[in-house]
């Protein structure tokens, strides 16, 4: 076995809630998403095989032919009383504090802090193994491990895109993350 840790994230295909700007629910993937994930999508060999507990990063997973093991840790940020609503029917006072104050969740649910401290605890387990690693999970969860290895503040959360399908890899060696462009 190789001595790095290659852990490639890759976020969920594309979902309706996605698609029209809504907050979120244990949604399927849609048509889109399906097309997607194709065969021509190459991983290559890999040692394990993880995806979030919903719906749309297990489908992720299964078509891209992973036998993934479900993680609470790899799960979505949770957007509380918000889910299920559309971006733009939140009121915006309670938005700017969401999106501005990574500590605050007027939502009733995690903080951006609170997802950032999950995805870091998940990483330190991670750190433990060795070999090629593939995590299906969606853009909240990737943009928390990206600040967690570059060590950036938490108000940078929502300067990244991720997009769907996209894949980013860290690398893991001895003794810290690095993040790798592709």
């Amino acid at each position: 076995m190789s001595e790095v840790v290659r852990l490639s994230l890759v976020s969920h295909a594309m979902t309706d809630a996605l698609a029209a700007g809504r907050f979120p629910t244990d949604e399927p993937l849609n048509p889109l998403g399906h097309r997607q994930v194709d065969a021509t999508y190459e991983l290559g060999h890999i040692d394990a095989a993880y995806c979030g507990p919903e719906k749309r990063t297990r489908q992720t997973a299964e078509l891209l032919g992973l036998r993934a093991d479900v993680l609470p840790q790899l799960a979505d940020l949770d957007c509380g009383r918000w889910r299920g609503d559309l971006l733009g029917g939140v009121r915006p006072a309670e938005l700017a504090i969401w999106l501005t104050d990574p500590t605050q969740a007027p939502h009733g649910g995690e903080t951006v802090v609170e997802l950032i401290a999950r995805v870091r605890r998940w990483l330190n387990t991670m750190a433990d193994h060795r070999g090629r690693l593939v995590a299906v999970t969606h853009p909240a969860v990737i943009r928390a491990a990206i600040l967690v290895v570059l060590d950036a503040p938490p108000k940078s959360f929502w300067r990244m895109d991720i997009a769907p399908v996209s894949r980013t890899v860290l690398h893991y060696r001895g003794h810290a993350w690095t993040l790798r462009s592709k």
